[in-house]
């Protein structure tokens, strides 16, 4: 009997479900899309039950594609989770939402981070939890909603309060309330997990007075998280009988794209290159503590292993090149840069600093603007538009430059994934600027696979993460650096420059 993993990569803007075979083939996808509320005072906020509706509707579109193309259900023996990070949902005892869901965007927190700050609590924090006080991590916003609350703070001492990252809402949903777990990565990412002991931390939980707030059970990414009963009612002309199948996994996106791309080893890193740009790279079974601008975060783990990661996250990635076409409009489709930016032979001294939000890792400069420098009368939109894409390799290449002096040792591989990886200009650029070979996988859906190895690994579909990394080997394109190719270092020198100037 064939076996198959139903994997569900819970986003901000969609659901993807996807089924996998034992080679890590999609054999069924379906696609819902899910509505954020973005207000203009910064906060960004989802309604819970929309998203377990969303989730559902994209796995009944994926259940219709696979039993159209002849396979059956008893086959799927496995259901593996990804999700948005940093999203939270706050709920009572009898699943009842008690706030919207805080989106990982939300901004409400600035001021309260700046008081934490004030109280020279991030040391601590940091040391603790190995990130950064900031608004996007879960907790600070959770105490913005206690602040502005009274009936919210009043269910917390009460102890009536049950929180959760969204895998955890959603397998408190599909389960119908009889699992409250998440996993390492998620439970990170809130800002009360300690990082070295691998438990909630009850200093910082009573620091913030947050002790009587209900806590999951905390375990690996490829674990036993509980039975989710399928079903299928809501299939048109199908008849089946309910079916009860193991949740065996649960990971945070980018936590999952780093294992879908096959980062199993110390020094080999992933790079999303999408609206932005989250960069992380395996250190190993360790925690070590950035001075050079990156977080570390818990990268996976299975019941037996656990590993741990660098991360830098860059602000602007494509969403530098909509601004050029949107706001100068200077092409209609962004797969014309490609050409543009070939038609110049070089930058001609022009950079795009996209600071449009700031800068992310490793500069942390968000108080930084937008500019466009080294323009003359001889500039023209060609050369803009290859200053736009440029600057996603320069600042790739900064965070790598970070990672690699944390470490004291060098990047062993790359792999690459996201929209821009179709622009082969910046892949190119980019490939010869890091100096190291680039791996591209045929999957571009390596978040949904990530889950879907996992929860292979825990129900034995995948015997190890040894025949997991065969399995990439033979799905993975490898682009060698061109070691002789001096424009890109001598472009990056003024790249440099320019950000510190």
């Amino acid at each position: 009997m064939k076996k198959y993993i139903l994997s569900i990569d819970q986003g901000t803007s969609s659901t993807k479900t996807i089924i996998f075979d034992e080679s890590g083939n999609a054999v069924a996808k379906g696609h819902a899309d899910l509505q954020t509320n973005y207000f203009d005072n910064g906060f960004v906020e989802q309604a819970p039950e929309g998203i377990y509706q969303n989730v559902l509707e994209s796995i009944f579109l994926c259940i219709q594609d696979f039993l159209s193309k002849g396979f059956s259900i008893e086959n799927i023996i496995s259901v593996g989770i990804s999700n948005q990070r940093e999203t939270f949902i706050l709920w009572d005892k009898a699943g009842k939402p008690l706030t919207p869901a805080v989106v990982w965007a939300c901004k409400r927190s600035i001021e309260i981070c700046q008081k934490l700050k004030g109280k020279n609590q991030e040391p601590f924090i940091k040391e603790r939890t190995g990130l950064i006080i900031d608004p996007y991590f879960s907790a600070t916003k959770l105490l913005w909603l206690l602040e502005n609350d009274a009936d919210l703070k009043m269910k917390l001492d009460n102890g009536e309060v049950f929180f959760g990252t969204v895998d955890c809402w959603l397998l408190w949903k599909m389960t119908n309330g009889q699992s409250f777990k998440t996993d390492f990565t998620n439970a990170h990412r809130t800002l009360l997990f300690n990082i070295h002991t691998l438990t909630w931390d009850k200093e910082i939980l009573q620091l913030w007075g947050l002790e009587k707030l209900n806590l999951p059970e905390v375990c690996a990414s490829s674990s036993d998280f509980g039975f989710w009963v399928l079903d299928l009612s809501n299939l048109d002309s199908i008849h089946f009988p309910k079916s009860k199948i193991p949740i065996q996994a649960m990971i945070g996106d980018s936590h999952a794209a780093t294992f879908g791309e096959g980062c199993f080893e110390q020094g080999t890193a992933k790079v999303t290159m999408g609206t932005g740009s989250s960069i992380m790279m395996n250190i190993g079974d360790k925690p070590v503590l950035s001075n050079n601008g990156m977080l570390t975060t818990i990268c996976w783990s299975t019941e037996n292993r656990i590993d741990f990661a660098f991360e830098g996250a860059i602000v602007a990635c494509g969403s530098t090149i909509e601004w050029v076409k949107n706001e100068l409009g200077f092409f209609k489709e962004v797969a014309e840069t490609e050409a543009m930016a070939l038609s110049v032979s070089d930058n001609a001294g022009v950079y795009l600093i996209p600071a449009f939000s700031g800068l992310g890792a490793p500069h942390w400069q968000m108080n930084r603007r937008a500019s466009i420098e080294g323009m003359t009368f001889g500039t023209s939109k060609n050369h803009i538009v290859r200053a736009a894409l440029e600057s996603i390799p320069y600042q790739i290449k900064d965070v790598i430059n970070a990672m690699q002096n944390d470490m004291d040792s060098k990047l062993k591989s790359i792999s690459v994934n996201g929209g821009l990886t179709r622009n082969q200009f910046v892949i190119r650029f980019l490939v010869d600027l890091l100096g190291l070979p680039l791996k591209k996988q045929q999957n571009p859906d390596v978040s949904a696979l990530g889950a879907a190895y996992l929860a292979g690994l825990k129900s034995g579909i995948y015997e190890s993460i040894s025949q997991l990394k065969m399995l990439n080997q033979a799905k993975t394109e490898e682009i060698l650096p061109d070691l002789g190719n001096h424009l890109v270092k001598k472009g990056y020198e003024g790249w440099i420059q320019k950000i510190q100037n």
